[in-house]
């Protein structure tokens, strides 16, 4: 059966999870559509890896259901659940050739050692390493490896693909390959996925859905855009992507859109309000355009407090009339030195009310 018929829906309904007198996760309730991709992201400590393992069954709830596949697997072993999980450290037996890892499940499950390695040629096949089943781990880039893990987990066919931090060990290079590769095999493919990483540009990157996690709790969930354009708070405004939080005064509300002014200058924003008065804004570092004071400019004043050249933009740190703000400037190739006077002026694409 192909991944694409087997595709389940996963239900976390009212979960909670104790550990003694700590509560990981207060209540948590999410629902992953058949052939969606879904990614937990959050800071350490924020429950996405308790909660991925409740689903793997390595860990039990204290309370709830989780159901996969409209059966409920919450007091269920792993090896009953109809999951396959991919870890962040690859786990491939470093004896075994890459052939007889990605089998290795398949024989451990009872199917004999003809049909699992037909299995496997066809797992690595997916993957793009059939021409390696031969080979060793140890003779195998770090890229190659984790692709080796995903044909291991992929060949048991299961309803939902687990995937903890499974970048994490490779260089930054070889995380944008690598992801592209998965997220390319999820939509060829089709089966359900729960993905777990701190990393906000991967999570942005390979989700249908990206779930914010914070002490527990869900703080926002949504498509990629939505939570880089709308984001639900303060906290995810700062955490997705770079954000500066400023005070702004919203002057004037309809149809949907909000007149504001920052410092000197008015824009008109969506807005899910219809307060006017103070309110908070969001300004990403990219909708901040630099110039020299002797240009003019409505917004604000600010003056260099740090530049950092990285070849194709500068990043700055400025002390401005709004307060200390994060700038990334990819039209000047030379940076304005540290102490130099600047004119700020602000681009509504990357400006969002908070609520």
């Amino acid at each position: 059966m192909s991944a694409r018929e087997k595709r389940g829906a996963v239900v976390f309904d009212d979960i909670r999870k104790d550990y003694g007198s700590f509560t990981a996760i207060p209540q948590l309730n999410l629902s992953v559509e058949p052939g969606e991709l879904v990614t937990l992201l959050g800071p350490s400590g924020c429950g996405k890896t308790t909660t991925l393992r409740m689903l793997a069954g390595l860990e039990t709830p204290t309370s709830g259901r989780i159901l996969i596949g409209g059966t409920d697997v919450s007091r269920l072993p792993p090896n009953r659940r109809d999951v396959a999980m991919v870890f962040q450290s690859y786990a491939l037996f470093p004896h075994m050739s890459v052939a007889a890892n990605v089998a290795y499940g398949l024989e451990a499950g009872g199917l004999g050692r003809r049909a699992a390695r037909a299995q496997a040629e066809k797992g690595l096949d997916l993957v793009g390493l059939s021409a390696m089943g031969d080979r060793l781990p140890a003779e195998l880039s770090g890229g190659q490896q984790q692709r080796v893990a995903v044909a291991r987990a992929l060949v048991l066919e299961p309803q939902v693909l687990l995937l903890d931090e499974p970048l994490s060990n490779l260089d930054a290079r070889l995380r944008r390959k690598v992801r592209t590769e998965i997220r390319e095999l999820q939509q060829r493919l089709g089966f359900t996925a729960v993905y777990v990483t701190h990393d906000q540009d991967e999570a942005l990157a390979v989700s249908d859905r990206v779930v914010v996690m914070r002490e527990g709790r869900i703080e926002q969930a949504g498509t990629p855009r939505e939570l880089y354009e709308a984001p639900a708070s303060e906290f995810i405004a700062d955490f997705i992507g770079e954000s500066n939080i400023v005070d702004c005064t919203v002057e004037k509300v309809g149809d949907g859109l909000a007149e504001i002014r920052l410092g000197g200058q008015r824009i008109t924003v969506p807005t899910r309000s219809t307060a006017t008065g103070p309110a908070r804004l969001s300004v990403r570092a990219n909708a901040i355009s630099l110039s020299g004071p002797a240009a003019g400019q409505d917004g604000a004043s600010g003056r260099v407090r740090s530049a950092a050249y990285l070849g194709d933009h500068v990043e700055y740190e400025i002390e401005s009339d709004l307060g200390q703000l994060f700038a990334i400037d990819h039209a000047n190739a030379t940076p304005y030195a540290v102490g130099s006077d600047l004119a700020l002026t602000f681009r509504a694409a990357g400006l969002a009310l908070l609520p």
